[in-house]
């Protein structure tokens, strides 16, 4: 007979946990609401209505979790984003040239995503999603976690399943430290970084000349800015349309008014998405959003209990702006996949597993925290500003040097899909100290196509 496993949580984390689970047991995923049968948001994700990007790591990583799930969801419209021909980004002093494809990203929205993973997953027999219900708390004999407390929401019955693990999927809400309070243990500790950031995003049409041609264009912060911190992203996605997100700091932000979200466009480092979105046309209203810090929880064995296993933001919440989290949620699949071949679903060695889990997020929460810890705005530490300030400018200085192999090693990091001491590879610090600083551009380097988006 197989063993029992519950997923607290339907999102990309939990769906991707539950289909590689039952490889090994029969899964029941809680979730608290109703999935829809399309593509399209839903109140456990407010976040799902903002510029979502999957790095060609987590890519990848999904793709050998479910074959051709991203080829599938290009088919409906998703566009692959070669990086960084296609990725027009803007730092501090000017525009980084066009070169060939070396990495990519996969534009879209999350609930298409989301909805494919999911549609996958219906048809996993092994797998069954209770919609419409709540996770209340968990249950522990001995020291152990060996099951969890859920409550139907139509009816408000509540239930003890039983389980040999436990999967906390519940994402940046967790009430995990609640959850093992009441169970007289210890919550498990966890480091913060808080940029303060306002996000505002709006989903325009593209102009018919470009709705399935434009790059992606990214305006980043500075650093040094004396107006604080102001970046935006206009990212292509499926049927044609734009989601363009814009973020500031206190002080900084970004209304969702009509006119408020233009203005905030136009007060970025350059004007360029400001233009654009001048000759766009909006499809509804923009959003607002406040998330969480970068939040990083200390999973150990001395701070987890057997029998549980805490995954996706959960586990660790990074700074949307950087575009990890969806990949990071994928790469932990493929950890718990890797690590459930060696042991198997075993009680007595989930702190190792979830050690291998939490292992996949650290160059993610390295890359966020360090950039975060830029700003004056940010409160928390995990590491002396200092050292943020130098790696911020040797990582200006290897995008300014402009050779393909320094900019091939920068963007397998950026992408996840190789660890971050590829850009202490001798070749890249050969030419980083041996190569001068290429001047930046004043504009975007667009084609003259590309051009016709500005009407």
């Amino acid at each position: 007979m197989r063993p029992r496993v519950l997923v607290l949580g339907c999102g990309i984390a939990g769906m991707l946990a539950a289909h590689v689970l039952s490889e090994h047991a029969d899964v029941i995923v809680i979730e608290r609401d109703t999935l829809p049968a399309i593509p399209h948001g839903r109140r456990g994700t407010p976040q799902d209505r903002h510029t979502h990007v999957l790095v060609s790591g987590g890519a990848r990583a999904l793709d050998s979790l479910m074959p051709s799930l991203t080829a599938e969801v290009t088919d409906r419209g998703a566009r692959h984003i070669p990086l960084p021909t296609d990725y027009l980004q803007h730092s501090a002093g000017g525009w980084l040239r066009r070169l060939p494809e070396m990495q990519y990203i996969l534009g879209c929205s999350r609930p298409l995503l989301e909805w494919a993973i999911r549609d996958r997953l219906r048809r996993n027999t092994a797998v069954v999603i209770r919609e419409d219900t709540d996770a209340v708390g968990l249950a522990a004999e001995h020291g152990r976690v060996v099951g969890a407390r859920i409550r139907d929401r139509a009816s408000g019955k509540a239930e003890l399943l039983h389980a040999a693990l436990v999967v906390d999927a519940t994402g940046r809400t967790s009430h995990l430290g609640q959850w093992l309070t009441e169970l007289g243990m210890a919550p498990i500790p966890e480091v913060a970084v808080d940029p303060r950031l306002f996000y505002a995003t709006r989903i325009y049409r593209a102009p018919t000349a470009v709705s399935t041609s434009f790059p992606a264009i990214n305006i980043q912060a500075d650093p040094d800015a004396a107006q604080g911190r102001r970046s935006g992203l206009l990212m292509p996605i499926e049927d044609g349309l734009w989601s363009v997100t814009v973020t500031g700091s206190r002080g900084n932000e970004p209304g969702i008014s009509a006119d408020e979200f233009t203005a905030a466009a136009r007060r970025l480092p350059h004007p360029a998405i400001a233009d654009l979105l001048d000759a766009a046309e909006p499809v509804g209203p923009a959003a607002g959003f406040r998330p969480d810090a970068n939040r990083k929880k200390l999973l150990t064995g001395g701070t987890t209990p057997p029998g549980l296993l805490v995954i996706g933001d959960a586990a660790t919440v990074f700074n949307p702006v950087y575009g990890h989290g969806m990949a990071v949620a994928a790469l932990g699949a493929v950890a718990l996949r890797d690590e459930l071949i060696r042991y198997g679903p075993n009680l007595q060695h989930t702190w190792k597993i979830q050690r291998k889990i939490s292992a996949v997020g650290d160059t993610a929460w390295r890359m966020a925290t360090s950039q975060d810890l830029l700003y004056t705005s940010t409160t928390g530490s995990t590491s002396r500003p200092l050292a943020a300030r130098v790696q911020h400018r040797f990582q200006q200085r290897l995008a300014r040097a402009g050779t393909e192999a320094i900019a091939a090693a920068s963007l397998a990091v950026y992408t996840l899909s190789e660890p971050v001491s590829r850009l202490a590879a001798p070749r890249v610090l050969l030419d980083a100290l041996r190569g001068g600083q290429q001047a930046l551009l004043a504009e975007p380097p667009l084609t003259s196509q590309e051009r016709q988006a500005f009407g």
